[in-house]
């Protein structure tokens, strides 16, 4: 396969994400101009930091005078869920040589779901290690992009915010329906295995620490389901 055909392949499979992160990543730069900040902001911390429910959630921390710690620790905690996600990927991010950190950092919600998406696909299995890697830049310019956009057009137009993070919470939506779609009865029984999980550690826990414990009971019960459907 040559650049070309692997660079239109991962852009062909970006589209989707593409039309959620301008969106979102402009629904960002304007909440976060409307803070005081400006696009040099937008720019920096959607290229070094780059996770999307964290970045909204860094601009209150920052407007109350969070100290460095507290937000390091706030940023483990909000996306700890990565840490599962990489589990699955981890044989294909080492084989990548130099592009393994940084398939490692930017491996965000929506590029685990399009490279999750792209295994069921057969034309993926001729691809190499470099469809992947071109996939996760081309997710990132799309939010970066966005996020500076939004942030510009922030300082020259007037806009009301109220209720613009939760574009972030709508596309994890829109993610979890095409997987649904995708993946059949198999994939309607684990969304409701770990529905069932999060009803319960939210009921016991609280919002606030219901989450790392889903993640963990889900990993284990779908990996004992599945070590039970190969051993039939």
């Amino acid at each position: 396969m040559g650049k070309k055909q692997l660079f239109l392949y991962a852009f062909r499979k970006s589209i989707p994400v593409m039309l959620g992160f301008l969106f979102l990543g402009a629904a960002y730069g304007i909440v976060l101009q409307a803070g005081g900040l400006t696009w040099i902001w937008a720019l920096y911390t959607s290229l070094a930091i780059y996770a999307g429910s964290m970045q909204f959630a860094l601009l209150p921390l920052m407007a109350s005078g969070a100290s460095l710690p507290t937000i390091a620790l706030m940023t483990l905690m909000v996306n700890s869920r990565h840490l599962f996600y990489g589990l699955s990927f981890l044989d294909v991010f080492r084989g990548m040589g130099a592009r393994y950190p940084y398939m490692i950092f930017s491996l965000t919600d929506e590029t685990y779901s399009v490279l999750c998406s792209c295994r069921q696909d057969p034309e993926f299995s001729a691809m190499d290690h470099r469809a992947c890697w071109y996939l996760a830049l081309l997710h990132q310019l799309y939010w970066v992009t966005g996020s500076v956009v939004g942030a510009l057009a922030g300082e020259l137009l007037a806009f009301d915010t109220t209720g613009i993070d939760f574009s972030m919470t709508a596309l994890f939506v829109v993610i979890l329906v095409d997987q649904l779609k995708a993946g059949g009865r198999d994939a309607l029984s684990s969304a409701g295995i770990a529905m069932a999980l999060a009803l319960t550690f939210l009921f016991l826990l609280g919002a606030e620490r219901f989450l790392l414990p889903t993640l963990a009971a889900t990993v284990l019960v779908l990996g004992i389901l599945q070590t039970i459907r190969k051993g039939g």
